[in-house]
């Protein structure tokens, strides 16, 4: 039997649309980094260096071996596993036919899926104990993103450290529970409820919020309003 190759990707980008970036790892027997890769993408949004990243795994990758691809983008994971076989059928249009975003690299990323036995998980992202991997893929990808300067272990290039995670804010007295992901005030609990921030916060793009910005749930908690938009429109 063929031994299943696990690896991470992420992307990154400082502004969405900012400075991005996008990059992979792969681990070795004993789980840690074996290989990794990092590349600057210019002004990009998150989505874009999101894919970008899956592209350029797929494409570093043997297309014999399986593979395991651990990410923390709800946007590329649903994109490639959910929503690309009704895009292929219906000519590259969504269900409302408007044309597909980022259709070349979804396209792209079809036919390296094809014939492959590939593997999605996902992990949630920026998390205390989360998954070495994709918090080893997302430093690369950030500090690329700041320095557009291409990096990786083909390069002799130091793999960057992870950053620190924010620390939870404590329950407040009496309330029963720990307080909502970034302290921000609920609003009904309604998916897409807009709320202003009661604490900084770290939104699923990997760029943070300050305290008083608005931010809107979305399938990891909450963040920008415009990636929550992002992942719906898909």
């Amino acid at each position: 039997m063929v031994e299943r190759v696990i690896a991470a990707c992420d992307g990154a980008s400082k502004g969405n649309p900012g400075p991005a970036a996008w990059a992979w790892v792969v681990s070795g027997d004993d789980g840690r980094v074996e290989s990794w890769r990092a590349g600057p993408l210019g002004r990009a949004t998150n989505n874009v260096a999101e894919l970008t990243a899956l592209r350029e795994l797929l494409e570093a990758t043997d297309d014999a071996q399986p593979l395991e691809v651990r990410m923390d983008s709800q946007y590329a994971m649903k994109a490639v596993t959910t929503w690309l076989p009704g895009w292929r059928r219906k000519g590259w249009r969504t269900a409302s036919g408007s044309p597909v975003a980022n259709r070349d690299l979804v396209v792209a990323i079809d036919g390296l899926l094809t014939g492959r036995d590939v593997r999605f998980v996902h992990v949630p992202a920026h998390q205390v104990d989360g998954d070495p991997l994709n918090a080893a893929a997302d430093a690369a990808a950030s500090q690329v993103a700041r320095t557009q300067e291409a990096a990786g272990s083909a390069q002799g290039s130091a793999l960057p450290a992870p950053e620190p995670v924010p620390a939870r804010q404590p329950s407040r007295p009496g309330s029963g529970r720990g307080p909502a992901r970034g302290g921000e005030r609920r609003s009904g609990g309604a998916s897409g409820a807009s709320v202003k921030a009661r604490f900084p916060g770290r939104c699923r793009c990997g760029r943070s919020y300050a305290k008083g910005e608005t931010i809107t749930r979305n399938g990891d908690g909450w963040g920008h309003p415009a990636c929550g938009r992002a992942e719906a429109a898909g």
